[in-house]
């Protein structure tokens, strides 16, 4: 799952042990005409509609090759790629030319994939350590990307701070910290109505750049087919910058002092984190003094994986492709995609799609989730059980994490279902400010960590990550933190498309905050075992 550096279309997986994928055009004549695999269906045995017409020349190494994916005939109690059709789909727009929209996603189904299979099944077994406390997920990044403000900067920016937290993290707990983008990808957004009014004007929402634009006029908030294609290749350009800062020394933990971004070096979090960086190093030194390697990959290079909401389910449909390797269907527009609360109906379009895909999966949750809809959730999903595939992240508010979370893990871990429990502290805290705009307290957001880990420790469950909106840009969007943002500040770096981030400084804050509930639990934990063993 390391990155790497290769070309905007990248040609091989991200790990060196992985060799090359390869790829058949849809209208090849080497294509397999295969009806849909159900993710839980046995691998080996995909159901074949036709004969191949021609045998692929592949030799067993070949990991990942991919097929693109034809709707083909439905066959009872099976999924299908595009079975998601016959179901009620919320939050989708309405294309108003239905032959242009056609044209976009056969253009999309002869791209090549973005991610590839191999590479989202490595970080299912990264979340499957997370679900028993082996590791930690650091899920992050903007709100909703935008085609305005793509530019390399800001990327590296995100990317830096997720690094820095990486290392925060790390080092309080001690433990392995799985680092997934919100990037390339993040574009839709759900709304809450459909439609919005600004001085009697009524116009359809903005739904992300990868739908309409934000421009309040009724040209910009059209749905737009060709927005897709935008979206492909900006996330395409993305990535391949990501597998550049990955594997291309950026992210070596020798630099680990050079992290720093320059508007957080003469802060509180600035000082923490370079005393931090300083023991890192010295660690480093006595390694390599000690005759032991630091030019291993492992510390020349980082793992990291990109996630989106699965929303516009033309656009994941159209990158919908079949691993030969394992006769699965994976989505590869990300490696990790989830639900969101708007979208989860058991009977909705989003969810029988989502059930027949391959790659892990995310479920948003907040106090509204009854326990035992969330229970056969988790079952239509995945119905083996296996560990890693599902992500259940709650977003609630802290009082209600303590009231409702208890009763979602006990639900779960009645059912025998194994899931890794994240938190997003970001979405049940949103207030509107005096001036208007929408922003969210650093307090309101500490407090729903803090009671997300106070939960777990009561159940004796696993607090498995956290996820989160924010930015490596210095915005005034969140209010408070140890580098106070007034309601007054909001407007002076205001630049979120949708909903308000932390910026880097308030991050690193957060990521200090969990670390040392990890170290407290982490030594908790190394303390039991000594107790037992003395009788104690």
């Amino acid at each position: 799952m390391a990155l790497t550096n290769s070309s905007v279309i990248p040609t091989k997986p991200l790990l060196q042990t992985h060799p090359h994928s390869f790829f058949i055009k849809p209208n090849s004549p080497s294509v397999f005409r295969v009806s849909a695999v159900h993710s839980a269906d046995s691998p080996n045995n995909p159901v074949s509609s036709e004969k191949p017409t021609k045998q692929l020349h592949a030799t067993k190494s070949a990991s990942s090759a991919v097929v693109s994916a034809p709707p083909g005939n439905a066959v009872p109690g099976k999924w299908t790629v595009d079975g998601w059709k016959s179901k009620r789909a919320l939050q989708l727009p309405e294309y108003p030319d239905q032959e242009e929209l056609e044209s976009v996603l056969r253009t999309l189904e002869a791209f090549p994939p973005i991610v590839f299979a191999g590479e989202a099944r490595i970080l299912e077994e990264r979340l499957a350590e997370a679900a028993i406390g082996k590791a930690f997920l650091l899920q992050g990044g903007d709100c909703a990307e935008s085609f305005k403000e793509f530019n390399a900067i800001n990327i590296r920016d995100t990317f830096r701070i997720l690094l820095q937290m990486g290392v925060v993290l790390m080092f309080g707990g001690q433990m392995p910290v799985v680092k997934v983008g919100r990037m390339a990808g993040q574009f839709a957004k759900p709304r809450s109505e459909p439609f919005e009014e600004k001085n009697g004007v009524k116009l359809p929402s903005y739904r992300g750049d990868n739908i309409n634009g934000d421009t309040f006029d009724e040209k910009s908030r059209i749905p737009d087919p060709q927005r897709m294609i935008r979206a492909y290749c900006q996330s395409a350009a993305t990535l391949n910058l990501l597998r550049a800062f990955a594997t291309g020394g950026y992210a070596a933990m020798q630099r680990v002092t050079q992290w720093n971004l320059d508007f957080t070096e003469h802060s509180e979090q600035g000082d923490r984190y370079r005393e931090l960086a300083h023991r890192v190093d010295e660690a480093l030194g006595f390694m390599a003094a000690a005759g032991l390697t630091v030019d291993h990959p492992i510390m020349t290079t980082t793992d990291f994986c990109t996630s989106h909401e699965c929303l516009l389910l033309p656009y994941e449909q159209s990158l919908t492709r079949l691993d030969s390797t394992s006769g699965l269907y994976y989505d590869c527009s990300a490696h990790f995609l989830w639900v969101g609360e708007r979208t989860r109906q058991l009977d909705g379009a989003h969810v029988e799609f989502l059930r027949g895909v391959a790659n892990p999966l995310g479920i948003k949750v907040s106090d509204k989730m009854d326990p035992n809809e969330l229970v056969k959730l988790i079952e239509i999903l995945n119905p083996q059980n296996k560990p890693g595939r599902i992500t259940v992240i709650t977003r609630m508010g802290a009082e209600n994490m303590r009231v409702k979370l208890p009763h979602l893990i006990r639900a779960v871990r009645r059912a025998g279902q194994i899931v890794t429990w994240v938190s997003d502290p970001m979405h049940g805290n949103t207030i509107k400010a005096p001036c208007g705009l929408k922003t969210r307290p650093f307090d309101a957001i500490r407090a729903e960590v803090k009671a997300f880990f106070d939960v777990h420790e009561q159940e004796g469950s696993h607090p498995g990550g956290v996820h989160l909106e924010m930015t490596g840009q210095n915005v005034t969007e969140c209010v408070g933190g140890s580098r106070t943002v007034t309601f007054e500040d909001l407007s002076s770096r205001y630049h979120t498309h949708c909903d308000p981030r932390l910026n880097a400084s308030q991050s690193l804050e957060l990521a200090f905050i969990i670390a040392e509930r990890l170290r407290k639990r982490r030594i908790s934990s190394q303390q039991q075992p000594l107790t037992s063993s003395l009788g104690l």
